[in-house]
């Protein structure tokens, strides 16, 4: 315990830094990487259009507290497939209707919601464009 006599409770690094600057600015760093890492999880791809920011925006308030929206991350409930990967199953236009009609199926958990036919061309824009990209 470098640094600290018989009643100092202030404990010092070798270098003489006290630990606890040590540990509040690793702190300070440990949340300003999670949240780039969050925000990096639910951006908007690069050229994205008007519509499939508006997309993500409905993504975020619906569908986000199952699954993974974004172009990495996992999604939070293990029975909703991450959004970039729906399109190895189906095209992903192929749930126009089922957006339209109310989405009854899916994952056990999943709620049931209607969505306009705006907010359905805007949540299938942004979907295509979190899509994973596959060979080259």
């Amino acid at each position: 315990m470098a640094g600290a006599d018989a009643g100092d409770s202030t404990w010092e690094t070798s270098t003489g830094v006290p630990v606890r600057a040590v540990l509040f600015i690793g702190a300070i760093f440990l949340a300003a990487s999670c949240a780039t890492a969050q925000r990096g999880a639910t951006s908007v791809p690069p050229g994205a259009t008007a519509s499939a920011q508006a997309g993500r925006q409905i993504a975020e308030i619906k569908c986000a507290g199952c699954h993974a929206i974004g172009e990495t991350g996992e999604s939070r409930n293990a029975s909703a497939p991450p959004f970039r990967t729906l399109s190895r199953h189906y095209p992903v236009t192929a749930l126009e209707e089922a957006l339209a009609e109310g989405i009854l199926v899916g994952h056990p958990e999943m709620p049931e919601f209607r969505l306009t036919s705006a907010q359905i061309d805007d949540l299938l824009a942004y979907l295509e464009s979190v899509q994973e990209r596959r060979g080259g």
